[in-house]
């Protein structure tokens, strides 16, 4: 027989809560608009843990917008990346000559972000800006990386939540959260 009581579900505790996520997209997106005014962009969210920034940041956006979306890896089911990004899903639209804009849920050793750059940058964009949601400055191994648009600076912590995951967990928790150890 079944046991009257659910599972037990861990849940870590709040670090950025989703009230101050919904803050800050709207500042995020009130920069962009003014940056690009009525200018169409295409907008590539980095898959997966962009999903939930990318939709949300969209969302406070006036100007026509592409949506196209990059399959990328570099942690598998470890809470460091491996530093070997591999693309497991690549773009339907040519960027020649376009506005672009990145979208990142995370940023902390930068390999990631710097290889989409040079990977986008032979596709020959008009201009090519990042938005990330979370930075860890401590973390940082690529020297000048530029992060345009970017939410919330954090100490060099694993974190869950708002579309980032430990081994596919955690994802949909509406806030950020630190994952105990």
């Amino acid at each position: 027989m079944p046991s009257a009581q659910a599972p037990h579900y861990y849940e870590p505790p709040v670090f950025i809560s989703a009230l101050q996520i919904k803050e800050k997209i709207r500042v995020l997106g009130e920069q962009i608009n003014r940056d690009y005014g009525q200018q169409e962009i295409t907008a590539i969210c980095t898959l997966k843990g962009s999903v939930l920034f990318y939709t949300d940041l969209l969302k406070e956006l006036k100007m026509p917008i592409k949506c196209e979306f990059l399959g990328l890896s570099s942690y598998g089911n470890q809470t460091k990346s491996s530093g070997e990004v591999k693309v497991t899903l690549d773009l339907n639209e040519h960027l020649d000559g376009k506005h672009v804009i990145i979208f990142e849920d995370i940023v902390d050793s930068g390999l990631t972000l710097s290889y989409v750059l040079e990977y986008l940058k032979m596709r020959k964009p008009l201009s090519l800006k990042t938005a990330a949601l979370l930075f860890k400055p401590e973390a940082l191994q690529v020297k000048n990386l530029t992060i345009d648009y970017l939410g919330f600076k954090i100490e060099n912590e694993f974190v869950v939540g708002y579309g980032l995951d430990y081994a596919q967990k955690f994802r949909g928790l509406p806030y950020i959260g630190k994952l105990n150890p």
